[in-house]
C-alpha cells in the first residue's frame, strides 16, 4: 500500500485487498435491497448520471428544491445501518472521536461522471470525508476552494481510499470519467464510491 498526497487529499493506494473488496460488496447487498438506487434530480433541472443511495442516520438527497440530507429514502423508509466493515475503514484512516452518520453510495455506470463540487452540506467541516473506491477505475479531479483554481487528476483504482480533511476538506473535486469494465469486481461493470461523513 502506498500513501500519496494530492493537493491535500490523502490517497491510500491499494488500501483494501481483493478479498476485503469482495467482502464489502457482499455486505452492501442488503443495504441496496433496503434502500434501492435512485437517480437524484438537480436543482437546475434534469437528473444526475450517477445513481445513489445511502446508509446511516442520514442520506444525501437532491431534487428541484436543493441539496440536503434527509432522514428517509425516497420510498419513505429509514436508511439502513452502515455496515460494520465500512465503519472499520473509517476507523483505520481517521482519528476522529465520532463515527460517520452517513455513508453515501454512488454507482457510476458506463458514461457516468460527477462534476466539480464541494462537500459542504455538513454542520462541522472539522471532520473529514472518507471515500472508498470499488470496481472500475475512476479519474478523480481535485482543485482548491475556488472553482477558478487549477486542478490535478489521478486515477483511483478498486480498493483505494481517499481522506479529505484539513485544508482539503472544502476543496472542489469530481470524477471526470470511468474506465468501464476495467475491473472484475462487479459482474456488470461500473464503479461504486462510498463516502463517509459526519453530518451534524
Amino acid at each position: 500500500m502506498a500513501r500519496l498526497t494530492l493537493r491535500g487529499f490523502q490517497i491510500y493506494k491499494g488500501f483494501l485487498s481483493p478479498e476485503a473488496q469482495r467482502g464489502l460488496i457482499q455486505c452492501l447487498r442488503p443495504v441496496l435491497r433496503a434502500a434501492p438506487l435512485f437517480s437524484p434530480e438537480v436543482p437546475g433541472g434534469g437528473q444526475m448520471s450517477v445513481r445513489m443511495t445511502s446508509a446511516g442516520a442520514f442520506g444525501w438527497f437532491s431534487d428541484k428544491s436543493g441539496y440536503r440530507y434527509a432522514p428517509h429514502h425516497p420510498s419513505g423508509q429509514p436508511w439502513p445501518a452502515i455496515p460494520q466493515e465500512v465503519l472499520d475503514v473509517w476507523s483505520a484512516v481517521t482519528d476522529c472521536g465520532r463515527a460517520p452518520e452517513c455513508c453515501l453510495f454512488n454507482y457510476y455506470g458506463e458514461g457516468a461522471r460527477m462534476g466539480l463540487h464541494q462537500d459542504k452540506d455538513e454542520a462541522d467541516f472539522s471532520f473529514p470525508v472518507v471515500s472508498i473506491s470499488l470496481g472500475d477505475d475512476g479519474l478523480l479531479r481535485v482543485g482548491g476552494t475556488s472553482r477558478k483554481e487549477k486542478t490535478d487528476s489521478i486515477w483511483l483504482n478498486s480498493g483505494d481510499v481517499v481522506v479529505m480533511g484539513g485544508d482539503a476538506r472544502l476543496a472542489y473535486h469530481g470524477v471526470d470519467r470511468i474506465r468501464f469494465q476495467s475491473s472484475r469486481l462487479l459482474p456488470k461493470g461500473g464503479r461504486v464510491n462510498l463516502t463517509l461523513r459526519v453530518v451534524t
